[in-house]
């Protein structure tokens, strides 16, 4: 007998937590002296847009990310591994602030992190 198990969009809290989460973490990060200088030229409503459509897409939700390949929008930005840690990190305590549990935050990250070579360059 199959069961309708929730997905992890709708564990986190569906569209509410992740419209609350995406401006929440980006004050975190941009905030980040080492994470800042990476998005000083960028256009932030737009980025607001396609990390709320990734997120989405990323934990199973119902929309379909149309951003560019994360390898070509990071390709020669120099971000290392240690970056995206400082990344994931501010991720995993803005989850926790709206309320996520550590075992969803996890598996948030999980997800996230199966694209750490793409971010980083190490796929090329």
């Amino acid at each position: 007998m199959k069961t309708n198990t929730p997905s992890l969009y709708e564990r986190l809290g569906g569209e509410e937590m992740i419209s609350a989460l995406i401006p929440a973490f980006y004050v975190r990060v941009l905030a980040d002296p080492e994470l800042g200088p990476f998005f000083k030229h960028t256009e932030l409503e737009k980025l607001h847009s396609m990390q709320h459509e990734f997120f989405v897409m990323a934990t199973g939700g119902p929309i379909e990310y149309s951003g560019r390949p994360l390898a070509h929008t990071h390709h020669g930005r120099g971000i290392t591994k240690q970056h995206f840690a400082r990344f994931t990190g501010h991720l995993v305590e803005t989850l926790l602030d709206q309320g996520v549990t550590q075992e969803e935050a996890d598996e948030v990250i999980q997800r996230i992190n199966a694209m750490t070579n793409e971010i980083v360059g190490a796929s090329y």
